[in-house]
């Protein structure tokens, strides 16, 4: 399943993916050796920045154009609140740590900065600069989990790895590509490179990008 085109040209211009995408706390998902207090550290952490992402994909909603664009936007909300968030409960329930703990939890610096970013991107810009603030992290957990379904050679992580390689969310990695499409196609037209705004959306995507390494390089150290 793709993800669309304006994705793939914002992913293959950014030198920084394969940092993110093929981490060390990614690789360590993949083969079991992930100490499980990082996993539950990153846990944690990714409750928190869940709740931001939350609010960033509400703002998306009142930055639309169309009702295509709300509905999307609010499925996602919904997604990231009744499904993500819901597994990160469950998975800390097991170990004693319940929501109450996870909400309580101290931001670190790295999350900080991230959310912010992306909460800034659309506060200050339109959908477009969200959209591109967003994009990594929707379809980059897309492709993880993708890679480590067939790639993993441990079961130790694999509720996680199964949540992001399932039909569902590679679904929902779909369908923001074709948001995404569609909102370029809408506000610069059909061909988006030749716009003076592309130099900027693609560092935005970049930048996003470079936070989800910071992100995991947190996640490696509790």
């Amino acid at each position: 399943m793709t993800y669309g085109t304006t994705f793939a040209a914002w992913r293959d211009n950014t030198p920084g993916w394969p940092a993110y995408t093929r981490h060390a706390f990614v690789q360590g998902l993949g083969d079991g050796t992930l100490p499980h207090a990082a996993f539950l550290h990153y846990l944690k952490q990714d409750y928190v920045f869940l709740i931001h992402f939350s609010r960033a994909w509400a703002l998306a909603i009142t930055k639309a154009d169309t009702v295509a664009e709300m509905r999307l936007a609010a499925a996602t909300v919904n997604g990231l609140i009744n499904e993500e968030i819901a597994l990160h409960i469950k998975t800390c329930a097991t170990i004693g740590i319940d929501e109450a703990a996870l909400f309580a939890t101290q931001e670190r610096q790295e999350n900080l900065a991230y959310t912010r970013y992306v909460l800034d991107a659309g506060h200050s810009g339109d959908l477009l600069d969200l959209l591109a603030a967003l994009a990594p992290c929707v379809m980059g957990y897309g492709e993880i989990g993708n890679h480590l379904a067939t790639a993993r050679t441990s079961n130790t992580y694999a509720e996680w790895i199964n949540t992001y390689a399932s039909a569902d969310y590679q679904q929902v990695c779909h369908d923001v590509g074709m948001l995404i499409d569609g909102a370029i196609a809408r506000r610069i037209g059909d061909n988006p490179t030749a716009s003076p705004r592309w130099a900027s959306l693609q560092a935005r995507f970049a930048m996003a990008t470079q936070l989800e390494v910071g992100f995991w390089n947190m996640g490696l150290d509790p």
